[in-house]
């Protein structure tokens, strides 16, 4: 029998903070990860991971004379994970005028116009067909995916985002540390819930205070709601991804998600 080689994927390292959870989540996947902030190192591994920890200010900073080169790298085909900010980044740039993104998607970031910013907390996706989140839409009334609690469990909206744990840095929960009410092995029973297959698709933890307008709706792949927003939760061109949620931290189905990515490098 033949030994698939492990993905060799780079999570870019803009400065900003602690990329630990995310490394673990796709060593979990399967994946050999090196963490650098060096783009020549990261465009030359299997897939390029560009994180949701920093501000988009700081991250475009790190950009800076590199932009053409990594979007050149995408659209020849590289696969690429965006998370959060990250998948901020593939786009134009941001309404704040804090410099210029990838380019890779038209578009723009913009604040979230609600009563509570930054939304934290948990919220649902809904997903359309796209292999990024293969066996995480369930049919009927949606089922957990293993370790994850049924569809119809609670979770964080507009009105009850306030005081929770966690920010845009990406201090909110670990994947390893989140457990749902009722389940036992772990000391954290009074959290929301672990993120769920719901008949939709799934849902997630979001730590975010800005999302992206794309120009080009069959980019957007999956939707979420915000207060009175309705907004992108996932995009997609060619080989590259986005999503605003975190699945290092949503738990069995975030772990999902990333292997799901990881299948798509080694295709």
């Amino acid at each position: 029998m033949t030994t698939r080689t492990p993905p060799h994927v780079t999570l870019f390292d803009y400065g900003a903070g602690n990329l630990h959870s995310l490394a673990k989540g796709l060593e979990a996947g399967g994946a050999r990860v090196t963490i650098t902030p060096d783009w020549t190192e990261a465009l030359s591994r299997d897939a390029l991971i560009l994180p949701g920890v920093g501000s988009f200010g700081a991250a475009v900073r790190a950009l800076e004379g590199h932009a053409d080169t990594v979007r050149e790298a995408l659209e020849a085909g590289l696969p690429c994970l965006g998370i959060c900010l990250g998948m901020q980044l593939l786009f134009d740039g941001s309404e704040e005028g804090e410099g210029r993104g990838i380019g890779l998607l038209p578009g723009q970031v913009r604040r979230i116009r609600a009563r509570v910013v930054p939304q934290m907390g948990w919220n649902d996706v809904d997903t359309t067909p796209d292999p990024l989140f293969e066996g995480l839409h369930a049919s009927g009334s949606g089922s957990g995916v293993p370790g994850g609690e049924p569809a119809d469990a609670p979770h964080v909206s507009a009105e009850t985002s306030r005081g929770m744990t966690g920010d845009e840095s990406g201090s909110g929960p670990d994947v390893t540390a989140v457990t749902s009410p009722g389940m036992t092995g772990g000391e954290h029973g009074d959290a929301p819930h672990v993120s769920a297959v719901t008949s939709s698709g799934m849902t997630a933890y979001y730590a975010n205070s800005f999302i992206c307008e794309a120009t080009d709706p069959e980019s957007v792949i999956a939707w979420s709601d915000y207060g009175e927003e309705r907004f992108a939760a996932a995009v997609r061109r060619g080989r590259s991804w986005g999503v605003q949620f975190h699945p290092e931290k949503s738990s069995a189905a975030g772990l999902r998600l990333l292997r799901n990515f990881l299948s798509e490098v080694t295709r």
